[in-house]
């Protein structure tokens, strides 16, 4: 961790901060608390701020940027990003904000539930109760709009994607493989294992924020019946 954080330019317009490798939640609360703080600097020329598992990317308009005479963007970019990293090494760690995600598991909603729960060792109720017993991070939001990935979970779900993705997964479903959680936002393919769904939509692009979840979130899965699951579909905002 000595070396960390590493600055590079990716492309023209883009800095990537990053925080250390692979999937660890100390490095992802350090590049979360990171976003955070350039979010609230609100420096000028930044457009876009994105936080993943290690890293957090500066995507910068080059023209808007408060430069000395003689330096170049990026070097602009990187002293503003060095001044803030030290700023926030000093600042105590943000506050999570939790999130309760309501999943019906098993049956048409999650058919992998009883093949995890059978490479586990263990009852498929018991694979429940694992994946909801304690709230997890949110580390990114990628691949499609509002898809997020979460965890880290234990062994039980130590296990790789399928061998054959699936071409069409409903909106809602939570899939899982490698110690990790995704929830697809609306109908996608998908190779990970399907062991629930949620009513919640996850991204809306007509809302203010149009993301349910971002990165540094803290995920609380709420296991509930048939019943519950159709009244919160039809009421998403209950």
């Amino acid at each position: 961790m000595d070396d960390f954080p590493i600055m590079r330019s990716v492309g023209d317009t883009c800095l990537l901060v990053e925080f250390g490798q692979g999937v660890d939640p100390d490095i992802h609360r350090r590049a979360v608390a990171f976003a955070q703080r350039l979010r609230a600097a609100a420096l000028p020329g930044i457009d876009d701020i994105v936080p993943s598992f290690t890293t957090v990317g500066l995507h910068f308009r080059p023209e808007a940027l408060r430069a000395l005479p003689g330096q170049t963007p990026l070097a602009a970019v990187e002293a503003a990003a060095r001044a803030l990293l030290e700023a926030a090494n000093a600042a105590p760690p943000p506050d999570a904000r939790e999130i309760e995600i309501p999943v019906c598991y098993g049956g048409d909603w999650g058919p992998d539930l009883g093949e995890v729960a059978r490479r586990a060792c263990v009852a498929p109720e018991e694979i429940v109760r694992l994946h909801a017993r304690a709230p997890r991070s949110v580390f990114m939001v990628g691949f499609a709009p509002g898809h997020p990935y979460i965890g880290l979970w234990g062994e039980a779900f130590d296990l790789p994607r399928r061998a054959t993705p699936r071409a069409r997964v409903p909106a809602g479903t939570v899939g899982v493989a490698n110690r990790q959680c995704v929830i697809y936002p609306f109908e996608l393919p998908s190779g990970w294992n399907l062991i629930g769904r949620t009513p919640l939509r996850l991204f809306d692009p007509a809302a203010r924020e149009p993301c349910l979840l971002t990165p540094g979130d803290l995920v609380r899965f709420v296991p509930v019946g048939r019943e519950d699951f159709e009244r919160l579909r039809e009421q998403p905002d209950a």
